[in-house]
């Protein structure tokens, strides 16, 4: 039984996840700076990022490693300790990873981190980016060009590395979707700012399925973008999901000085957005089982 040890194995993705990675055979293990005595601990091995601390089994153990740590891009306002919190949440987890895995010698069949297409910075614009693109200078390009650049060592070291730039991931519990659907069962459905801001995303399952493959599919290397494949503006997101809960859309959207004086900084990721080609993950052989968000939202209010 091959083994894979997941960083952030409690958040959103990591949940979801495991239990796809169990059912395919895997043996699953986490990382947690909190051990306690009990059946989930024998899986739980321990790490502190601050401290540079890792129990060395759980690198000796592992066949493959998944990094999903991070703090949250927005769950606080961007101040510049939680900035700084954002940045080194991933480099230095990544950083401890690496100097563990050679500090063991440790020849791991694939090193596969998340990144963001955030990547491609918070713009819209005409352009559908590609994973050729250069990363744009702005705080979320300079976040996942760093998280990329730490990623690329253990390439370095002569393990295949996957770097997955995912969009807003959608799930029935957790992340995005509940807050994004909360407001409009009230009542509240408007587009944010002037709503032509793209929002690129992938259903959980999607990115999941995705994850397997790059640990299965040994031809997979560097930087894929886990997005799905139609585009849709904040506008039509917010209209098709009023209507496929049976709540009306106001044509009045809320006004960008609002959202600039809640979120600060972090209304960028509110008013902009991109649109990200999912090309070449599909040419690897990926079949998306949510291509439109239509299916999405139907199988996450079903």
């Amino acid at each position: 039984m091959e083994t894979v040890l997941i960083t952030g194995g409690s958040g959103l993705i990591g949940k979801h996840l495991e239990i796809l990675l169990k059912t395919k055979g895997y043996r699953v293990i986490r990382l947690s700076r909190a051990i306690q005595n009990d059946s989930f601990s024998m899986n739980t091995f321990y790490w502190n990022i601050e401290k540079q601390e890792l129990d060395n089994e759980a690198i000796d153990t592992a066949d493959y490693v998944i990094h999903l740590a991070g703090a949250g891009i927005a769950d606080k306002r961007w101040t510049p300790e939680r900035k700084k919190e954002i940045l080194e949440s991933r480099v230095k987890s990544a950083e401890l990873l690496f100097k563990k895995v050679k500090e063991r010698n440790r020849k791991l069949k694939a090193y596969i981190t998340s990144s963001g297409v955030g990547y491609y910075g918070a713009i819209t614009t005409e352009t559908i980016f590609k994973e050729t693109d250069e990363a744009a200078n702005d705080f979320l390009g300079n976040t996942c060009k760093a998280w990329e650049s730490s990623a690329d060592k253990f390439n370095d070291l002569g393990i295949r590395t996957v770097k997955l730039r995912t969009a807003v991931v959608l799930a029935k519990v957790g992340g995005a979707f509940p807050r994004l659907l909360t407001p409009i069962k009230f009542g509240f459905a408007s587009a944010i700012g002037d709503g032509k801001q793209y929002m690129s995303w992938i259903h959980i399952e999607d990115l999941c399925t995705i994850y397997l493959k790059a640990i299965e599919d040994d031809k997979m290397h560097g930087a894929f973008n886990a997005v799905s494949t139609e585009h849709v503006t904040n506008k039509d997101f917010t209209k098709q999901l009023a209507h496929a809960i049976n709540r009306p859309f106001w044509p009045i959207p809320i006004p960008a000085v609002l959202m600039k004086t809640l979120f600060g900084e972090l209304s960028i990721v509110l008013l902009t957005g991109s649109r990200v080609s999912n090309e070449k993950i599909k040419n690897a052989g990926y079949i998306f089982k949510y291509s439109t968000l239509k299916q999405a939202i139907l199988d996450l209010i079903s």
